[in-house]
């Protein structure tokens, strides 16, 4: 079971119980940092990127990722950040790899696209397939999304999408985006838009533009979906395309996007 600790926050002195998340491995083992009963939680004021993550060992193979750092937002508006044992925490095991950690839960399908996020398909077309990546697909596990409450929250579901596509060293990306935040991976650049309006089709070219400058991939993922110019261009540029929904799954809205999602890299 997942690990259970109580929380006070110091704003307002209210009591939580904080449930530490748990993350998949690329081995299918799912892995939890441990909490640190004994220090006290701090609220956050400001953000910073490296802070923002933490390293976690998987209990199975042995593999270190980063993860996103324990955090709880208390009713009285403090964001908490949850200590954890060590900075390079190591995980504790919540079932065998590749298991359901809840033994009561329905199976999670691993592989193929989530249903297209504005409804049918055009006719004629089918989402294209990468060498390799549906036999990668068929062995990966379920993705576990987080749930979206602010916009960094939307940036580490669209990492831990990424990583679980089978993208390697996510990171900040260097140049920053005209709007949204910028990540990059091995290979690709992603922009992270969690504005309330659509993605334009200056937003579209200009991520293009920039992966192309670093002989790269690129995607988009956006909260408030894309103008028609923008979905239009991104299927001349093969650019794929997502909606992140509050839930933090990511739901491909064209061909392209179908298809990262369906095969991986």
């Amino acid at each position: 079971m997942p690990e259970s600790v109580p929380v006070r926050c110091p704003a307002c002195r209210r009591e939580h119980v904080y449930t530490a998340p748990s993350y998949p491995c690329a081995c299918g083992a799912p892995v939890t940092p441990s909490m640190d009963r004994r220090a006290a939680p701090t609220p956050v004021t400001h953000r910073v990127w490296n802070e923002d993550w933490i390293t976690v060992r998987c209990a199975f193979c042995g593999r270190r990722d980063q993860w996103p750092r324990p955090e709880l937002g208390c009713p009285c508006g403090t964001v908490l950040r949850v200590p954890v044992a060590a900075a390079d925490a190591e995980a504790r095991p919540l079932g065998r790899p590749g298991a359901n950690p809840d033994p009561h839960a329905a199976p999670r399908p691993c592989d193929g696209p989530v249903p297209r996020h504005n409804g049918v398909r055009p006719a004629g077309k089918e989402p294209g397939t990468r060498a390799g990546g549906a036999a990668r697909a068929a062995r990966r596990a379920a993705f576990r999304p987080v749930t979206i409450r602010t916009a960094v929250d939307a940036v580490t579901a669209a990492a831990l999408y990424l990583r679980w596509l089978g993208y390697e060293d996510i990171r900040r990306a260097d140049q920053r985006p005209p709007s949204g935040i910028g990540l990059a991976a091995r290979g690709l650049v992603a922009q992270v838009d969690p504005a309330v309006r659509p993605a334009s089709l200056r937003d579209v070219e200009c991520l293009w533009l920039t992966a192309m400058t670093e002989s790269a991939e690129c995607v988009y993922f956006s909260l408030a979906g894309y103008s028609g110019e923008a979905r239009t261009r991104a299927d001349t540029l093969d650019v794929p395309l997502f909606v992140l929904d509050l839930t933090g799954t990511p739901q491909p809205v064209n061909d392209p996007a179908d298809a990262l999602n369906a095969t991986g890299v």
